[in-house]
């Protein structure tokens, strides 16, 4: 028998647990999560399936009999794990006569154990993709440097990792079709054939590339797309984010790096973001080589893959947003049954701040308010499905307690206004509200400059001016603050692991 979770876990219950504890936790849980309750919740949907197949499974006796032998066979003490710790803004609140916010930090922590193994003793084998630009646009030093990170990329990779490349323009080309990386020679010389040519279709390019990724495509393998592209895609947009949202649920992820300005921002971070991936801005050729290296070099490091987190609110509780702090700040969607949040690195946490309403009127004593699960592909263990819950409950009462938010929340919830105060300026601007595009701007230059960040206060102030003068923003401009403002936050939550 194969079950993708553990019924004990998300039942909440002991191993030692009674008929009637199984039942009474069933219960319990269904009167949050149950569809006729809970309609409007994907995730409760999602985790009611599993509360429900656990149920059934533990009341069949043979059936928690073979599941409980096949589980101490797979369990011992080589079975790697990862925790979710989830932090609240506040553990008691008054009620008031309207909604109320209240914010989660949700921490993914690796296996400390996994911090002291050595790189060749981890299990995190490559199957790598690079889907490459190669449009007119790109000739010159942009596609010199790309020729020069792939090079170094296959240098850095061993014989046990898969790699292909596929080039693409307005056509797409296999330059190097998937193959463990042995010959490296030859597949530099490969690479260095590409020349520029063409305009820009990213779907052809990158349905061939998830082509090849499937080729080899494994639990135990991270499998991963890398789009890098200096150009807009026309026509094509909605046919690349229905086959990302294929490659998600085949557990491939896709990172997209636009290079220069002419490219769609919100296009690459969607495509990324919808399949755990990261969406990056590169300004200028030179950084290519070290960029997509540490890119490669992070995908190596993985302790666990195809990580995703399933989120459902009680019935009178909406979640409003999510945003990733770590590894890779970007935001997330909430409006899929599991976010894809892709690899735990073995010496990085994934970090996560979600903001949740609570409704006015809330009766005095403790209540739910939401359960978080955490799945992931742990790749060192036999059995690699993995899973970790959080079942969060506040106290309401009209005395709380008088304690600050913790600092790693106040800290992020700083430096994310920041990242809005740019996406309310744009915002302004595209309603034609060209003087409080200018305010947001300048108010955005000083806090920057307040926290001692300088050059993107002085970026923050010349495009407040190019706006008041000309009411546009430049293409750097806007995708400097946008990317920059975003990256101040990782320094808002722990990036190493404990």
């Amino acid at each position: 028998m194969s079950l993708n979770i553990d019924p004990y876990i998300t039942l909440g219950i002991g191993r030692d647990a009674s008929a009637d504890d199984i039942k009474t936790a069933y219960r319990r849980i269904a009167r949050r999560l149950h569809p006729d309750v809970n309609p409007d919740s994907l995730g409760a949907t999602t985790q009611f399936q599993d509360v429900t197949l656990a149920y059934e499974l533990l009341l069949d006796p043979v059936r928690r009999r073979d599941y409980d032998s096949q589980y101490s066979r797979r369990n011992t003490d080589n079975t790697f794990f990862f925790n979710l710790r989830v932090t609240p803004s506040k553990r008691s609140i008054m009620p008031l006569k309207e909604p109320q916010v209240v914010y989660l930090l949700a921490e993914i922590l690796p296996d400390p154990r996994a911090r002291d193994q050595d790189q060749t003793q981890r299990d995190s084998r490559l199957n790598l993709t690079l889907v490459l630009d190669h449009s007119n646009s790109m000739n010159g030093t942009r596609l010199d440097k790309v020729k020069v990170a792939a090079h170094q990329i296959i240098d850095q990779l061993s014989d046990q990792d898969i790699l292909s490349v596929v080039g693409f323009n307005d056509r797409a080309e296999v330059i190097i079709s998937a193959t463990p990386v042995t010959n490296k020679q030859n597949l530099k010389a490969k690479i260095s054939m590409m020349s520029a040519s063409g305009g820009t279709e990213i779907f052809n390019g990158l349905s061939k590339g998830i082509e090849q990724t499937r080729r080899y495509l494994g639990p135990k393998l991270v499998n991963h797309v890398v789009l890098l592209t200096d150009g807009n895609t026309f026509g094509d947009q909605d046919k690349c984010l229905a086959l990302a949202r294929e490659a998600a649920e085949q557990g491939i992820s896709i990172s997209a790096m636009g290079l220069g300005q002419e490219w769609n921002d919100e296009f690459l971070d969607e495509i990324a973001s919808t399949t755990g991936g990261t969406s990056s801005y590169i300004n200028t050729a030179n950084a290519v080589v070290q960029f997509l290296n540490d890119h490669v070099r992070n995908l190596s490091n993985a302790f666990a893959e195809r990580v995703r987190m399933s989120i459902a609110a009680d019935p009178d509780i909406k979640i409003e947003s999510a945003f990733k702090l770590a590894p890779h700040p970007q935001p997330l969607t909430t409006n899929e049954s599991q976010i894809q949040l892709g690899s735990l690195q073995a010496t990085r946490l994934i970090s996560v701040l979600l903001q949740f309403q609570l409704p006015a009127n809330m009766p005095i004593g403790f209540r739910s308010i939401a359960r978080l699960v955490a799945y992931g592909d742990i790749l060192s263990n036999q059995q690699q499905q993995f899973q970790a819950l959080s079942d969060i409950s506040l106290e309401i009462t009209d005395q709380p307690s008088a304690e600050e938010p913790p600092v790693a929340i106040l800290d992020a919830l700083g430096k994310l206004t920041l990242y809005r105060m740019q996406e309310r300026a744009q915002e302004a601007l595209a309603t034609g509200d060209i003087q409080e595009a200018t305010r947001r701007l300048e108010n955005l230059a000083t806090r920057l400059l307040a926290i001692g960040e300088e050059n993107l206060a002085h970026e923050a102030r010349a495009e407040a001016l190019r706006v008041a003068h000309t009411s546009n923003l430049s293409d750097q401009g806007r995708k400097t603050l946008k990317y920059q403002t975003r990256f101040l936050l990782l320094g808002s939550s722990e990036e190493k692991a404990e």
